[in-house]
């Protein structure tokens, strides 16, 4: 009889230090962070250079409207990858404006191509191609008159909001609304400021390129 109690009291302890066990243990395991999310699937790599085929498209029959994301683009020997595109229009206006980086050192660059009507009715449409380089704003505001940048007086040529596309890698979302305000100089420089709606304002200069400045190589 007194075994029999000792075996009964020896299981019941046994049952209770074994619940205190498996209580610690799902306390634990409730206890754990979350895990993490999964990492995102990595992006396609591309063809391998062996495989890949250089073509470089003729300057002189360049159409820069052309150009596309993932082109390199060689500018008097500096050349420059696009990584992306913003397609841009405001009251009947289209063009397009490719973010640019120098040769993978993180200096970015826009690149405008638009198709621009003649002076008058004779005359035929031509193509502006400009390259944009930032310059800082030191928290500036466009003015809707004269505004001095560096030392130089520019004064406001047009302003208003474009609709907007995104291609690729360009800091924007992949639809919005841009304001801008486009300035020259006496001297014909022209300045540039422009802004996501909600987003401060970011400037820049720009600088013409005659179309066929520009060598393209598109790999296939």
């Amino acid at each position: 009889m007194t075994v029999m109690v000792v075996l009964a009291a020896g299981i019941a302890i046994l049952v209770v230090v074994l619940g205190v066990f498996l209580g610690t243990r799902r306390s634990e395991k409730a206890a754990r962070p979350a895990p993490r999310p999964p990492e995102p699937a990595p992006e396609p790599m591309s063809p391998h250079p062996a495989l890949a085929r250089p073509v470089v498209l003729d300057p002189e029959n360049l159409d820069p409207r052309t150009i596309k994301v993932g082109d390199t683009i060689d500018r008097q020997g500096v050349r420059s990858r696009v990584l992306g595109a913003l397609h841009l229009s405001s009251q009947g206006d289209h063009w397009t404006e490719y973010l640019l980086e120098e040769g993978g050192s993180r200096l970015y660059q826009w690149l405008s191509v638009q198709e621009r009507e003649g002076a008058t009715p004779d005359d035929p449409p031509h193509l502006e191609v400009y390259l944009w380089t930032p310059v800082p704003t030191q928290g500036m505001v466009p003015a809707k008159s004269m505004l001095i940048m560096e030392g130089v007086e520019f004064y406001p040529i047009e302003r208003g909001t474009a609709a907007y596309r995104s291609e690729g890698t360009t800091g924007y979302g992949e639809r919005g609304l841009i304001d801008f305000a486009d300035y020259r100089a006496d001297d014909g420089r022209l300045l540039s400021f422009q802004r996501a709606q909600g987003e401060p304002w970011t400037a820049a200069y720009a600088q013409p390129l005659s179309p066929g400045s520009i060598y393209v190589e598109r790999m296939l």
